[in-house]
């Protein structure tokens, strides 16, 4: 299998994916492209939707992140917990990440080699993050933790995982719980890998500079390019 991905830094949806593959075991080849230049262009050519996360497996492609997940849950076991009542939970959260928390994305990019102050926590934004601080507390109290659904990392913690790098990135008020969540998910080995590798990576695209910017005050930048 391979999966294109885009800059480590950047993409929360190619993440998604990633550290779930990663996690559980999954083999693939990784190819992926800078958010300028020939590389992209090669990308648009070849994504049924000229986008990133893009799963190439059994002669198809699978793009989009919940259709990739959906397609690995098909063929490998942990994908989604085994217990009923906790693989609902794991769905409709996914699902509620997935398609949701537009102020979030909006006024907090993921930029995981930054550590910014933010200029204003709109309504809007406070609600989203209130959101997600009440989905990680009922997960990881209905389910006796350490993960969202349970015992093992599922794709519940994988479609969250964007937003412990921006939990990171702009420190929002978060409960005890999910702030311990927060820093047990960026241990994860495989989180470290990511990040990591994020910031090694050369390359600064203007949008994603100019949104990080506008966000706030950026106090630290860990890019080894910095």
């Amino acid at each position: 299998m391979r999966l294109h991905i885009a800059n480590k830094n950047y993409s929360s949806w190619s993440l998604r994916p990633w550290v779930l593959m990663q996690h559980l075991g999954i083999a693939f080849e990784e190819k992926l492209y800078s958010f300028h230049g020939d590389t992209w262009d090669e990308l648009k050519a070849l994504s049924p939707n000229s986008r990133v996360p893009m799963l190439e497996a059994d002669g198809i492609k699978v793009w989009d992140s919940l259709a990739i997940v959906e397609y690995l849950a098909d063929r490998f076991p942990g994908v989604w917990p085994e217990d009923k009542e906790a693989r609902i939970f794991a769905r409709c959260t996914a699902a509620e990440m997935h398609s949701g928390f537009s102020e979030l994305r909006n006024l907090c990019p993921m930029n995981c080699a930054l550590r910014i102050d933010v200029k204003d926590w709109t309504p809007a934004l406070l609600w989203d993050w209130a959101r997600i601080d009440q989905i990680w507390s009922e997960g990881l109290s209905r389910f006796g933790g350490p993960f969202l659904a349970g015992a093992a990392f599922t794709a519940a913690d994988a479609f969250f995982a964007p937003v412990a790098f921006r939990a990171q990135t702009y420190s929002p008020a978060l409960s005890a719980a999910s702030s311990a969540y927060v820093d047990r998910i960026l241990a994860l080995p495989t989180m470290q890998d990511w990040y990591q590798a994020a910031l090694k990576e050369p390359w600064k695209e203007a949008h994603h500079e100019e949104e990080a910017a506008a966000a706030g005050v950026i106090r630290q930048d860990f890019r080894v390019s910095a």
